[in-house]
């Protein structure tokens, strides 16, 4: 379990990003009983976020909260969309309001290649979430330029041993908003009807 810390200041997830490249470990797993969701862990083992889903799996609203339980994103399903749009809105979104999202997700699907991808807009950036194909678990997040800033595939330990199809690993360059690759990941589990 993590390490609770009264008197330890924490910076904000918002925005947190790192000097390098940085490694979660994703158990699409909740740590809360008769919910759906996932639990992300950074490379110390520590959990850094963790999702939730108080309702059925494939819910039209789930949240991105840290540690402590602050919300860090609600994730809201878009009604009547053909192929499906989701919004990100920044902490708690209690609907009374009318506020542009934070990011905004959505689906494509190639009929001849039957490959998942997904635009993303995030402000005035564009990147495109690119299933890695249909047998290899995982997908890649890719820039315009087509750089990848992080990429997820199923959990290989160092001994080669790959775990089970609940267990990811996200690969996040420094350049993006850490928060934001895992609530990515998560419209994209939401896509999937994962979680």
């Amino acid at each position: 379990m993590a390490k609770v810390h009264p008197q330890a200041t924490v910076s904000d997830p918002c925005s947190m990003s790192s000097a390098g490249r940085e490694t979660f470990t994703i158990w699409m797993k909740s740590l809360v009983c008769h919910t759906n969701g996932c639990t992300v862990f950074d490379s110390k083992g520590e959990i850094v976020y963790r999702v939730e889903n108080y309702d059925s799996k494939g819910s039209s609203e789930v949240h991105l909260m840290d540690l402590r339980g602050q919300v860090l994103f609600t994730i809201l399903k878009q009604k009547l969309q053909l192929f499906g749009c989701w919004n990100g809105y920044r902490g708690s979104f209690t609907g009374r309001k009318k506020e542009n999202p934070y990011f905004q997700v959505k689906k494509y699907r190639s009929i001849i290649q039957r490959d998942l991808s997904c635009q993303v807009s995030v402000g005035f950036d564009k990147y495109w979430i690119v299933s890695l194909g249909r047998k290899k678990q995982g997908f890649k997040m890719v820039n315009l330029a087509g750089d990848i800033v992080a990429e997820v595939k199923q959990r290989q330990l160092s001994s080669g041993m790959v775990l089970g199809d609940d267990v990811l690993t996200l690969e996040a360059e420094p350049s993006i908003n850490h928060s934001l690759v895992v609530a990515l990941v998560t419209v994209y589990g939401l896509i999937n009807r994962r979680l």
